[in-house]
């Protein structure tokens, strides 16, 4: 382990010295924070009701790879946010 000697530096400058530098990193982490939201699981139903389609189209759409689809324990799943980023603007 390492010793550091501070020469010229009070103990209240230490202490402000170090607790501006917690201040400055904690801003920098808040301005690039984001916090992470669990994923929302939709299955073909829900999909077809969110979109107003029939499940024929969310099975076709997901043939078509226009929506990617997840399996477990031979259900099928849908991410929300995957649904939601399928849909897109018309140049007009």
């Amino acid at each position: 382990m390492q010793t550091v000697q501070l020469i010229s530096v009070t103990p209240e400058q230490l202490q402000n010295a170090i607790i501006e530098g917690v201040k400055t990193q904690l801003q920098d982490l808040k301005k690039h924070f984001e916090p992470k939201t669990p994923n929302e699981y939709l299955t073909r139903v829900e999909v077809a009701e969110l979109l107003k389609i029939n499940l024929a189209t969310v099975h076709n759409w997901t043939k078509k790879s226009i929506l990617i689809s997840y399996q477990i324990g031979g259900r099928v799943y849908y991410k929300r946010n995957e649904v939601e980023n399928a849909i897109v603007e018309l140049k007009k």
